[in-house]
């Protein structure tokens, strides 16, 4: 009998300054619930659906030393990185997410692909785009 090979996308995984408050910070910019942070501070979870949104220390041992294991931005670089999140009222969650720390990209605007999108910056400099749902087109 083979083994089912098709993987399940388990976590994304933000390498961070602080942990408690990246956490912190998308719970209250982005509307999550935090599942749980440890008891060391060098991990943290949100409720994100079937995908767990995780966080851990820039620097630790698991994987400082390793090339190429963790790239962390040299200062003023941009994180090779963006996180979409998709929401019924892109308005409402641009402004939720700039009043509690995420700084202004671009305010939402309506694509030609029909989709609804805004970008702000994390607290730890990764590109957010906060958009709604794609609308299929319709078929005639």
């Amino acid at each position: 009998m083979a083994a089912n090979l098709r993987p399940v996308y388990g976590y994304t995984v933000f390498y961070v300054k602080d942990v408690t408050e990246s956490v912190a910070f998308y719970a209250k910019a982005f509307g999550y619930r935090v599942r749980r942070v440890d008891n060391s501070n060098r991990w943290g979870e949100l409720e994100s659906g079937e995908t767990t949104i995780a966080f851990t220390p820039m620097h630790q041992k698991e994987t400082d030393g390793r090339s190429g294991v963790v790239h962390i931005p040299e200062p003023g670089e941009k994180n090779p990185v963006e996180v979409c999140l998709a929401y019924e009222d892109v308005d409402a969650a641009y402004k939720r997410a700039v009043e509690n720390g995420a700084v202004p990209v671009s305010p939402p605007e309506d694509q030609v692909w029909g989709q609804k999108v805004g970008y702000v910056r994390d607290i730890n400099g990764i590109t957010v785009r906060l958009g709604s749902h794609v609308k299929e087109p319709t078929r005639q």
